[in-house]
């Protein structure tokens, strides 16, 4: 998988297995939230995971579009995934999405 066009804000497929314990498993719609930069030069980038099944529930869930269907972003399972993890581009969030998951994490991780 060619993965040099990851961009902060874009959300792809992402192999999150093998886990641990309550860490969200299988391979899911993710956003990426490293910056442009960060995502040329390393070889990890930064991820929410998002998920159909739950619900809304501010500052831990986040409600954001992915393919038109309502998903919400996964606030307090932030992690660091390898690039060879990511399967497929889905789309971008919208600046709004972006700027209200940052303003959760914030939240949650009292920055």
């Amino acid at each position: 998988m060619n993965t040099t066009g990851i961009r902060r804000g874009d959300i792809w497929w992402v192999n999150l297995d093998p886990t641990q314990g309550s860490e969200i498993k299988k391979t899911r719609p993710c956003l990426v939230l490293t910056s442009d930069t960060l995502n040329r030069l390393r070889k990890t980038v930064v991820v929410i995971p998002l998920s159909t099944a739950a619900k809304s529930h501010p500052p831990i869930t986040i409600p954001i579009a992915c393919k038109d269907r309502p998903t919400v972003a996964i606030m307090d399972q932030v992690r660091a995934v390898g690039k060879h993890r990511l399967r497929t581009r889905i789309e971008s969030a919208s600046a709004e999405a972006m700027n209200s998951v940052g303003k959760a994490l914030s939240t949650i991780l009292e920055l």
